[in-house]
């Protein structure tokens, strides 16, 4: 079953997809060419992003937030609570460990949705799904392992991009459940309010500076905000409006494919074959979860 469309996109939704997939791609490569902290990194990005997006919010007069009770308001607050961490965690992540580890355990975000969405909802997970998160699992294990071998620095930035999948988690989890009945502009709004604000007083409190940075921290702040976010997530957040989930949960596996391309580029770090071995497994096993999950959601 489709998501239901009042109107006519203007865009091509499964061509937003890919646009997407493709400005998602940068983030990890961003994130490794700053000098600033990664709690700053994360700080201005959503900052940034949040500025970007008030004056669609300002142009109908904040009706998407006025319209949302105060439980919705709470929820979405809480979801850009998550976001920031979870931005905190991976962006520290990447001082760690390399990218392709990095993006490509990050990515198992999709199992443990489920696997919340059955602990807090309470909705059914096929066991031919559970097998394929195991899979998807299993080739984080695979990954971590092999990065231990290299050193405890590489494996500790393996479990932070794992915690980092973990906490983007309920972002997306309250995300699902909000988007149905609130509208993008208040949605975004709120949760990168949300975000902003717990990242700048975080950001007080640890005493990480907010100046000076050289400008080509400063684009890339902007870029972060601009590309990765305004083109990627909140992209994926309007086009849930016309197709399915598993639609967009399915083409995300395409970000660490082009993450670990450009960083082959631009930072001259090529994926090892235990790494390759690890992600094969993690697509593998993301790609059979999604589907017998879309299938179930489908019959339902």
């Amino acid at each position: 079953m489709t998501p239901s469309a009042d109107h006519k996109p203007f865009i091509n939704p499964y061509l937003a997809v890919l646009v997407g997939v493709f400005a998602v791609s940068f983030s990890a490569l961003f994130v490794r060419l700053s000098t600033a902290p990664p709690m700053m990194i994360a700080t201005y990005r959503l900052l940034f992003t949040l500025l970007l997006l008030v004056p669609f919010s300002a142009a109908e007069r904040f009706a998407g937030v006025r319209q949302m009770s105060r439980r919705q308001l709470w929820l979405a607050a809480a979801s850009g609570v998550f976001l920031a961490l979870h931005f905190v965690t991976w962006f520290t992540s990447l001082n760690y460990t390399s990218v392709a580890s990095s993006v490509v355990i990050v990515t198992t975000q999709p199992v443990f949705v489920v696997l919340g969405a059955w602990l807090f909802f309470r909705e059914k997970v096929p066991r031919l799904a559970l097998l394929g998160g195991a899979l998807a699992i299993s080739g984080s294990f695979v990954i971590g392992a092999g990065d231990f071998q290299v050193g405890m620095r590489a494996f500790v930035g393996d479990l932070l991009a794992l915690a980092a999948a973990v906490l983007v988690s309920g972002y997306i989890l309250i995300g699902r459940r909000l988007r149905g009945s609130v509208e993008l502009t208040g949605y975004t709004f709120v949760t990168y309010g949300a975000s902003t604000l717990v990242l700048v007083v975080a950001s007080t409190a640890a005493r990480v500076p907010f100046y000076p940075y050289p400008t080509h921290d400063w684009i890339i702040f902007l870029a972060l905000a601009a590309i990765c976010t305004v083109l990627g997530h909140t992209v994926f957040n309007w086009v849930l409006r016309y197709v399915q989930a598993s639609v967009v949960s399915v083409s995300i596996l395409g970000e660490p494919i082009g993450a670990i391309i450009l960083a082959s580029i631009f930072l001259g770090e090529s994926p090892t074959v235990r790494q390759m071995i690890g992600g094969s497994l993690i697509f593998a096993g993301l790609f059979l979860f999604t589907r017998v999950t879309a299938r179930q959601k489908a019959s339902e």
